[in-house]
């Protein structure tokens, strides 16, 4: 197996890897908020960041062109956030 094949093998896992992590992390952290949220404890403790950190774990898993398809949609929706 060439170096080509063994980068590209790693990039593909590492993609799975990222996918997985958002989504994992996008279910325990917005659980817990939510669990916070609606027991009427304070959801102050949580930083925002934390609540963007499982989507860009789930953008960097994408394929490039599924990349792209995002940053075109949320540009879109930038512009006009009324439209669907």
């Amino acid at each position: 197996m060439s170096w080509q094949h063994k980068a590209l093998w790693l990039e593909k896992i590492t993609q799975r890897m990222m996918l997985i992590v958002g989504v994992l992390g996008l279910i325990v952290i917005y659980c817990g908020f939510f669990f916070l949220l609606f027991s009427g404890r304070s959801v102050a403790v949580i930083p925002w960041f934390f609540l963007l950190s499982p989507w860009i774990c789930i953008y960097f898993g994408l394929t490039q062109t599924q990349q792209a398809q995002v940053v075109h949609w949320f540009l879109k929706k930038c512009k006009n956030p009324f439209k669907k």
